[in-house]
């Protein structure tokens, strides 16, 4: 690019793009949002856990609210996947 031409504005964030990692709790919360949209269940953020080096979130939750969740994961984690990135959604939910 010249000196003197207009860049686009999307363009000017292209490297933070590729290197900056969505933080714990925007990963946690929009599970939670997919969860009560999906499901229809209400989840406690301290029942929720998010490892962002493995991709994996897991919950503490009861075995039917649990195995709901497992059932769907890969409905659920399509949603994350539309809301937060192919690059920050998690990869599996345990």
């Amino acid at each position: 690019m010249a000196r003197g031409e207009i860049k686009k504005l999307s363009s000017l964030f292209d490297k933070y793009k590729l290197r900056l990692v969505a933080p714990e709790a925007s990963v946690i919360n929009a599970f939670i949002e997919v969860v009560r949209d999906l499901l229809g269940i209400e989840l406690a953020k301290g029942k929720i856990r998010y490892s962002p080096t493995s991709k994996t979130l897991s919950t503490t939750l009861a075995g039917p609210l649990r195995s709901e969740i497992k059932l769907r994961e890969g409905e659920i984690i399509a949603h994350l996947k539309g809301r937060l990135g192919e690059k920050n959604a998690p990869k599996t939910i345990l």
